[in-house]
This record gives structure tokens, sequence and C-alpha cells, in this order.
């Protein structure tokens, strides 16, 4: 029911809803008049426009209204106005002369709108300062309506059907992963930001690494000089409604009682302060939250002779801090000199309470009971520093050089009690481990960029040196007489080192150039980049097992390309290519162990290979609207999540190279308007997933996945606006293996602007949809999975702007170490 719904608003926000006027323009000669203003509008503001063409026609597309007018005007002539009451139907209205200006013009400006979509050879913009009804949203929830992408349940970003994301903000890469990135991209709000770049196909400039490409958040740039700031806050309430879930497979339980998680308080704040003059660009961000989380997992899992029907729920209390500190000097007008500090203190205590019948298949009577209530304890402290000098002169030279130092300490207790008791409750033996776990990353970058004009086009090439260190200690202990025993045979500790050195060239030129605004467009780009990758992974281990160590040397060539042509104002057609490369997180690397109890774990692989993607796509934007795109991506050494048994009747998930991957994407999106005061935007796609097994252990899958985004907004009254808005996605596969049924969620808004203040409150899956639920077979087992959190929450937003409202932001640097940062989790 809910699939009919969303699809059924994505059908009718997609519909045109539009009625044409058009006409055409000649002068007092009777010649027709080219490339001048025609303006609709509703006697208040302008609403949409068009530009005569060479013949003196226009046409303009809009849902009308009788209260609309067209305004024609244009150098050197007198303004003509013609309202459009009386008129139904489409308008065609003939021929319209302008007359001759008398006056004398002392001087005249200009002004170009941006598109709303605007599609380049490299990369497509979504120019969010030119989109309705998105005062408040929050960048997660701005990336739901970008072409090709889409969130999953977890808000997890995928690009064309491919995850592996590397955000920039201002063209620098974020420090920040996980929940705090998350929590960091929720933080800024559509008042923030000017546009959303999606680089599905980098250029050579970029690191070759990510499978699913750039997305780029430009933060807005205004003029001025002196003191700017904000402050926000976030309120919000999650909630997993009680119930009694059922098995996956749909059976009665057996052992267990249904669930109450509650209502779970949340809290975040962000101090923002810009000051800037004639010399200095000074910036800082203070932010913190804290707040409780729940989730649950509950895996239904078919392995030998048993059933274990075992189901984790747990609570996250986590306190994090954030500090950003940036600066630019400009020495002259074409020298500046600048630097960053970022630092993130983060503490995450997690409770999680674990039950797993153990059930007889053929005699479906319960065995034993495993009751597991494990404690972790999670504190980080990152630190990431920048470098930079700029040169940039008025010829189109420029060279700019970073140095980067990052450091990244972690340190983790997790308690993991192991009790079996008969159906009665009655004690038959215990088992309690304790696991310690210390990271600690350094990671250091140099890179150096220059580019010029050559051959009216534009050449660049640069050079990178990166040298990440990481230190892994793992202490697995046994619990005797509540004693902690140290156990040197599942001990261990991992050093890897790893060296990428790197080079590009890269050139842009313009094949066909507009003159004087007329003729057709044709823009190209074309790009090559090498990397050598050297690494060295030791695994030392304390009992018996003989270590192991781990040793890379390869040389990868990526190259890419692009081709934009505008054969005219209305339309613009893009097709671009680029290779790219997925080295695994150092997590992934790293052989230690986690538990939800002793019969369910997941753990690294130090052998873990990287895998390599092919990217090609075509893209067609029709009235820097209705933007449609089709991409194809090869993945080869595709690693996948893989559940593997153990002797005990236990498994552990691992990551493992098992397969090739094609990925075909399909996907279209608009934004419309249907009056003044109904808007909205859409979204929808078509993906489709071949997987050819290279490990024989693994199962291919084939899946096609569908789904959109569709939201409604209504401004019913003077500073005020409801919104309506849902998504859902179909079945698709999750890390390779885990077959995903659909799912979706209901949500609404109500905002209220007013002075420099912004209040706005938003419900979030209403129908709590969104948990997920999951199979996946392997030759002796089989889960049946289900997953969630407290996804149905209320929000309560108010922001306040304060100092002078044209202070130009400080200019943001991308920074040298932006690849090796995203690989730590």
């Amino acid at each position: 029911m809910r699939a009919t719904l969303i699809l059924s608003i994505l059908l009718l926000s997609l519909s045109d809803h539009a009625q044409v006027i058009s006409g055409k323009v000649i002068d007092d000669n009777q010649n027709p008049v080219a490339y001048i203003n025609v303006i609709l509008s509703d006697q208040e503001k302008p609403v949409d426009a068009d530009i005569t063409k060479a013949n003196g026609r226009f046409e303009i597309n809009h849902p009308y209204q009788s209260n609309y007018q067209i305004e024609i005007k244009g150098l050197g002539f007198e303004t003509l106005v013609i309202n459009l009451d009386g008129y139904t139907g489409n308008v065609d209205l003939g021929t319209l002369i302008l007359k001759t200006s008398t006056e004398t013009l002392e001087a005249v400006t200009v002004t170009a709108q941006k598109p709303v979509v605007d599609v380049q050879p490299d990369k497509t913009v979504l120019n969010i300062d030119q989109m309705a009804t998105v005062a408040g949203d929050n960048t997660l929830e701005l990336l739901r309506r970008a072409p090709g992408v889409r969130l999953d349940n977890n808000d997890n970003v995928i690009v064309e059907g491919k995850s592996g994301i590397t955000y920039y903000i201002n063209g620098r890469q974020t420090y920040l992963t996980g929940n705090d990135l998350q929590n960091y991209l929720r933080s800024l709000t559509s008042d923030d930001i000017e546009s959303i770049e999606l680089i599905t196909q980098p250029s050579s400039k970029y690191d070759a690494a990510g499978s699913g490409g750039v997305i780029n958040i430009v933060l807005k740039r205004v003029k001025g000089q002196g003191v700017k700031g904000n402050i926000a806050t976030n309120l919000s309430l999650g909630n997993v409604p009680k119930a009694d879930v059922p098995t996956p497979d749909g059976s009665q339980n057996q052992g267990q009682e249904p669930f109450d998680m509650g209502t779970n308080p949340r809290a975040n704040t962000s101090v923002n302060l810009t000051y800037r003059s004639e010399k200095w660009d000074l910036a800082g961000n203070l932010s913190n939250f804290v707040g409780q989380s729940r989730g649950f997992l509950y895996l239904y899992r078919l392995q030998g002779n048993k059933i274990y029907d075992d189901r984790t729920q747990r609570l996250s209390e986590r306190l994090s801090q954030n500090i950003n500190l940036r600066a630019d000097y400009k020495i002259d007008k074409q020298h500046t000199l600048g630097a960053s500090v970022n630092t993130n203190f983060s503490k995450n205590d997690n409770e999680g309470n674990n039950r797993t019948p153990i059930i007889d298949q053929n005699t479906n009577t319960i065995d034993s009971i495993l009751i597991a209530p494990n404690t972790s304890k999670l504190n980080s402290t990152n630190l990431s520093t920048n470098l930079n000098y700029r040169y940039k002169d008025t010829l189109g030279h420029m060279f700019t050089a970073d140095l980067d130092y990052g450091k990244f300490l972690r340190d983790t207790d997790n308690r993991q009690p192991n009790f079996y008791i008969n159906p009665e409750g009655e004690s038959l033996n215990e088992r309690i481990n304790a696991q310690k776990t210390e990271i600690d990353i350094d990671i250091y970058a140099l890179k150096a960029d220059y580019e010029a004009p050559l051959w009216k086009g534009k050449f660049s090439t640069g050079v990178k040196f990166s040298l990440v260190v990481t230190d892994n200690d793992f202490d697995f202990f046994n619990v005797i007489m509540n004693e902690p025993v140290l156990n040197n045979q599942r001990s261990n500790r991992f050093l890897y080192d790893e060296q990428i050195r790197a080079g590009y060239v890269n050139y842009r030129y313009e094949l066909i150039s507009k003159k004087d605004g007329k003729g057709p467009e044709l823009k190209s780009q074309v790009g090559l980049r090498a990397e050598q990758t050297v690494s060295k992974g030791e695994l030392q281990t304390n009992g018996t097992n003989q270590d192991e160590i781990v040793e890379r040397d390869y040389l990868n060539w990526f190259p890419s390309g692009g081709l934009t042509y505008k054969p005219n104002r209305q339309n613009s057609l893009s097709m671009t290519y680029s290779r790219r490369i997925e080295r695994p997180n150092y997590n992934n690397l790293n052989p230690f162990e986690f538990q939800l109890n002793e019969l369910s774990s997941s753990r690294g692989n130090p052998f873990l290979q990287p895998q390599y993607i092919d990217n090609l796509k075509l893209s067609h934007t029709y009235k820097y609207k209705l933007t449609t795109s089709l991409s194809y991506s090869y993945i080869s050494d595709f690693f996948a999540r893989i559940t593997q048994p153990t002797a005990n009747g236990g498994n552990f998930l691992i990551t493992e190279n098992v397969a090739d991957q094609e990925i075909w994407n399909l996907s279209i999106s608009r934004p419309f308007k249907i009056n003044d005061k109904l808007s909205g935007y859409a979204s929808a796609y078509l993906t489709r997933n071949d997987f050819k097994a290279t490990d024989p252990s693994f199962i291919s899958i084939d899946q096609n996945t569908y789904g959109g985004y569709a939201q409604l907004s209504y401004n019913f009254a003077e500073n005020w606006t409801a919104e309506v808005s849902g998504w859902y996605s179909g079945p698709t596969v999750w890390g390779g293996t885990y077959q995903t049924d659909p799912l979706g969620s209901l949500n609404l808004g109500l905002e209220k602007t007013w002075k420099k203040w912004t209040g706005k409150v938003n419900f979030s899956d209403i129908l709590y949809t969104s948990p997920w639920n999951a199979t996946t077979v392997f030759p002796e087992l089989r889960i049946n999975a289900i997953g969630g959190g407290d996804s149905r929450s209320v929000r309560f937003y108010l922001s306040y702007s304060f100092g002078q409202d044209d202070v130009k932001s400080v200019r943001e640097r991308e920074g040298g170490s932006k690849d090796e940062q995203k690989r730590i989790e």
C-alpha cells in the first residue's frame, strides 16, 4: 500500500501541469528581435522566463493563472507588458511589436539566473539557492533531491547504485566519518549551501579512490567585510514503537518477549562565526551533540540441524564535540596563506541485550538459551591540520600547495558475558570474556597543483604523496572469578603502513563556444592519473600462531574524460567516463573481532584486495529542470560481506573479494510548481545489479531495484510552509549477499521564518516503515534478518543569524589527506 501511495505521488509530481505561452517579437521595421528577455510574472514577482530565439519566437511552459502577465524588455526597446486575464488553455500571443526606446541609457547591468541543474563536462551541479521549498532542509534531505542519489534507511548515500562516497565541503574533504559525519551533514541547512556538486566520474585531479565518486557541498559566499554569525539548535525525540516482532520467517516467537525500546532524547547545537577584512578571513565553528539512540538486530539463523533465533537490542549514549578553526591571510592580490585546525572528541557508551534461543530443527524444541548482556565503551580523539599556499594571477595561472597532518586515536573496551540457561531458566554454563582495542593512526600528506591557459583551453597538473601509519592492539581476556586473564591465542597486534605516490594531467577545452550568446556549446575535458601504492601489513600474535606479513606494491592508471553539448538554451547533453579504485578501509584490513555474542561476530581481513570500477554515464537536462541519466559501472574484485559458519555452531562476518559486479542505473528528477502556493520535487530511479562469482563460496545474485523520492510544499500563509515528503526503495542487495525487502518513509514538516529567525518542526517515518528485512543464503547457512532503530522521531529546529548579511565566507581548501581520512571508520 505504501509503495502505491508513494509511486502515485512520484507520477503526479513528474507530470508537467503546464500550458504553453508563446509568441513572436518584432521591431518597428518588422524584423525579428532576438535574444531579449520575456518574463512571466504574477504582478508581484517573476515566476518563469525565456529568451527570444533568432527568429524572435519565445515559448514558456508554466501552470496557468489568470493574474499572470508577460513582460518583454531589452536594451534599446521600450518595455511591453501584456496581461493574461481572459486567456484559457495554451496561449499564443501572436506577433508582438517592440518600439525603439528614445531614452539615453547611462549604464546597463545584465544579471543571469543560474539553472536549478547545471550539467558540466565533469560534474552535475544542483543549485540550491535556485530551488523552491528547501528552507531549513539539511544536507541529507537536500541530497535526496539530487539526480541519481538515494539514501537507505540508515541515511547512507548511494549514487547511481554505488556507495563509497567521498565528501567535500567547498572543495576540501571532511574529517568526520560514520555517525559524526551524518550529524555534521544534518547540521548544514539550505541557508548555508549554495550548491551541491555531484562528481560521479571525477577528473584526474581528484584522488582515484571512491566507487561512488565525490559529493562537494559548496557553502554560500557573499561579498563584504565585517562579522557574521549563526546560532542553531536541534532537539529531537526518537522512538521505536512497542511491538511483538515475529521471527523473520513468520513463525511464532519461542523464548522471546515483546520489546519496548521507549523514547530517546537528542540535542545538537552549533555556533558559527565569520570575520572578513581586507587582509584576513577568519572562521570558527563549535558544535556538540548529546543524546541517546536505540536499535535492534534480529538474525534468524538456520545452521546444521539447529535454529538460532538471535535478537539484539542496543542502547547508545553519545557525547561529541567538534571545533573547527580556519584562517586565510591575503599577502597581496596574487598570494594567499591559509591554515585550519579541526578537532573532534567523542564518547560512546553502548549497552546490548542479546537473547538467542537454540532450537532443534527436528523436534522444534529449545535446547538452551544464550543470554549475552554486552557493554562497550568507546573514546576517540581526532585531529586534522592543514597549511596551504595559493598563487593566482589575472592571466589564469594558479599554483596551490597543501601540507596535511592527521592524528586519530580510538580506545574501545568491550565486556561480553555469555550465560546459557535451559527453558526453565536454570543455569547450564557461562563464559565471560572482554576485549580491549587501541587504534593509533597517523596520516601525512603533501600535494601541489598547477593550472594555466593552453591552446584556448586550460591545462592542469599536480602531484601528491601520502603516508599512513597505523598501530592496532587487540587484547582478548577470559574473565575468571571476575578477574580478566589475557588469552594469548586470541590476542594480536596489527601494524599497517601505506604510501601512495600520485601524479596527474588534465585538460579542459571548448570545442564549440557561443559567440555573443548565439550558437551551440561543446565542452570537453580529458585527464590521466597514475597512483603507485606500497603497503605492508604485519599481524603479530602472542600465542603459538605464526606471524603474518602482507606486502603489496602496485601501479595503476586512471583515465577520465567528459563531453557536454548544449544545442540550445533548453537542452544539455553530457557523457562522462572515469576509472576508479576502492581500497579497503583500515578497519576491514584489521583482523580484530567484534562480538554480538560468542556465536556471532565480525572481523577484518588483512588479505583483502582493492576493487576497481569503470564508470560511464550519459545524461540529459531539459529546461534546467528535468534531468535524466543512464549510467553503467563494472566493478572487478568486488568485496562483499560474507557470513561463514564455525565449528561450534557460531558464525562470523568478514569482507572478501568474491565477484565482479555490473550496475545499470536510470534516474529521472524534476522540480515543479503547480501554483504560487503549491510546489515540490520528485525523483525516481531504476537500478540493475548483476554479480558474477569469482569465489565458489559466493552465490551470485541478480537484482532489480526501483524507488524514488517526492515532496510537496504548501505556503498557506506569509512565512509559513507545510510540507509532506516520502521515499520508497524496492527490493535491493546489501553488501553483495543480503537481499532486502521494500521499505520507505512518510514525513511531515512545518516551517516559520521571521526576521533573522527560522523555526521548524519535523515528523519523520510516521508509519514506521523504514526498518529493513533481508535474507542471505550460503551452502551451509541461511540467515533471515530484521534491523532498524528509532527512525520515528519529532525534531524541533531553531536558528538565529546575526551580524552583517554580506560577509564572504572563508576560502575552503581541498587539503592532501582527503582520501586517506575517509578510509577511517
